[in-house]
């Protein structure tokens, strides 16, 4: 005799616990905003990464830190670029070291030389290294000069670098942060997060959307002409690119006898601190690195000199804020860049 009761018991189980199933598949699991931040580089950092389930990264995210000082950080002696600037030719650079220095490469060429990470001697006699700050006059910085070129630096086939004076120092500080920016970019993509948000002292990368609001991330760029405080001058939106800004507004040096400011950028070609009508640039490109040396590199140049090379460059935006002949505040954008600005 059949038991149909257990059968179709049976098939009834089979047959609910399988439109349980296709109901959790088919519900969407709630978005989990993750977010940390501290203090690394010599700035501070905020990173935020949306899941489905509650994640903890800190670990990986110091790791890149640690390793990324330990290649590039001038302030640690120990470090790859410290031994390097010593005169040690015998040390081994690794991956991350070769990228900065292929990206330095890169927009040194672009720039027609005013981004140039060998200007340590000069970071350091100005006042913004950790070397000894020097008291400067045009001898001096003719002198020094020397020991400035990036045609005096070679990565070699075995990972070693040449120099062609042991004087020569190199500054990363310029695409570092940038870099380290990317790393952290690219190890939350190892780990299958789509959607992030990565700040490192005001760059960021931008990945997929800020899923909380269901729009573009939103990044705010400072007014350089506010010198305490905090003040927006504009709103953009970013996905699946990187923007870094660069400013004379917070980077300075005041001489305390003589009262007189002077600025954090340097130029590679003259020497000098750069006192321009430039106040702030931002550029969005694919990778931070890129955005953080050209905005540097604006920093540096004329403002027709980088409208120049924007053009030769469509990869790139920017938006760069001046004086005018008249001592008026104006903004430049290209297209790309005004599109991005939230209305």
């Amino acid at each position: 005799m059949t038991n149909f009761s257990s059968k179709y018991t049976t098939n009834y189980k089979v047959l609910f616990l399988g439109l349980v199933a296709l109901f959790l598949s088919c519900t969407p699991k709630e978005n989990v905003k993750n977010q940390t931040w501290g203090n690394a580089l010599g700035t501070t950092y905020s990173i935020i990464y949306i899941s489905d389930e509650s994640l903890d990264y800190q670990q990986e995210i110091d790791s890149v830190f640690q390793v990324l000082n330990q290649s590039m950080s001038t302030y640690i002696p120990a470090s790859d670029i410290s031994k390097i600037n010593d005169g040690d030719s015998t040390v081994v650079v690794d991956d991350m070291f070769k990228e900065v220095f292929d990206v330095s490469s890169e927009v040194h060429k672009a720039s027609n030389g005013y981004f140039d990470p060998t200007i340590g001697v000069l970071a350091n006699a100005w006042g913004f290294g950790p070397g000894e700050q020097l008291e400067l006059d045009s001898l001096r910085v003719d002198s020094l000069l020397r020991y400035v070129g990036w045609e005096k630096v070679q990565l070699n086939p075995d990972n070693t670098i040449t120099k062609t004076h042991p004087f020569i120092r190199f500054d990363f500080n310029a695409v570092a942060k940038g870099y380290a920016i990317d790393r952290l970019g690219a190890m939350l993509d190892e780990k299958g997060i789509k959607n992030y948000l990565v700040e490192v002292g005001g760059e960021v990368l931008a990945k997929g959307k800020n899923l909380d609001s269901g729009k573009q991330w939103t990044v705010g760029i400072d007014d350089p002409q506010v010198e305490t405080g905090r003040q927006l001058k504009q709103i953009v939106s970013l996905e699946d690119v990187a923007m870094a800004s660069s400013g004379n507004y917070r980077k300075f040096r005041v001489d305390p006898e003589t009262g007189e400011k002077y600025v954090h950028t340097i130029n590679p070609i003259t020497g000098y601190t750069k006192n321009s009508n430039v106040l702030a640039t931002s550029v969005v490109a694919k990778t931070c690195a890129v955005a953080d040396a050209y905005a540097t590199s604006f920093m540096a140049m004329d403002l027709e000199d980088s409208k120049q090379v924007l053009e030769n460059h469509d990869e790139l935006e920017a938006y760069i804020i001046y004086l005018d002949e008249k001592g008026e505040t104006q903004e430049f954008f290209t297209p790309g860049f005004e599109a991005l600005v939230s209305q």
